[in-house]
């Protein structure tokens, strides 16, 4: 069975400077602040590694069932513009996905945009034909651009 490709992409608008969401997004250190899956378990168990920021920047996570299990790392750290990220899920199922945050401002607010994309196989493969992955996953990038824009705006 061929591995099919999903996208998920969501863009909010922010009322703070790029900078500032720069700052909220190239540091994993501050993903606890405002990352819709946080929440989902209290108990998780975070690395980090690499520098504290920017590119070469790692986060690994251990959770529960709904938390699950995987690691990221930033490939790419274009201040203020864009951050890339390597994201790696060993746990429900082993799936790899690219997510790039673009980060642009205009004169009055700035424009954030998250996507992820990848393939789907295996498992997640035949669950996506249940729950495609952009309803899997869309709203909860919705709770985390309007978690980031809360902290950016607040100048957290």
């Amino acid at each position: 069975m061929a591995p099919t490709p999903y996208t998920v992409s969501r863009t909010t608008e922010i009322a703070a400077p790029a900078d500032a969401v720069f700052g909220l997004v190239a540091d994993f250190h501050r993903w606890t602040a405002w990352s819709p899956w946080e929440r989902n378990d209290p108990d998780v168990e975070r690395t980090y590694g690499g520098p504290d920021t920017g590119e070469g920047a790692t986060y690994g996570w251990r959770g529960n069932r709904k938390a699950g299990a995987g690691t990221m790392t930033i490939t790419e750290a274009d201040r203020p513009g864009r951050v890339a990220i390597d994201l790696r899920f060993e746990k429900p199922f082993s799936s790899e996905s690219t997510v790039v945050f673009t980060i642009v401002e205009t004169e009055s607010t700035t424009t954030v945009g998250w996507t992820m994309a990848g393939h789907s196989t295996g498992f997640a493969k035949l669950f996506a034909m249940v729950v495609p992955m952009d309803k899997l996953i869309g709203k909860d990038f919705e709770r985390g651009l309007l978690a980031l824009k809360e902290q950016a705006e607040s100048g957290s």
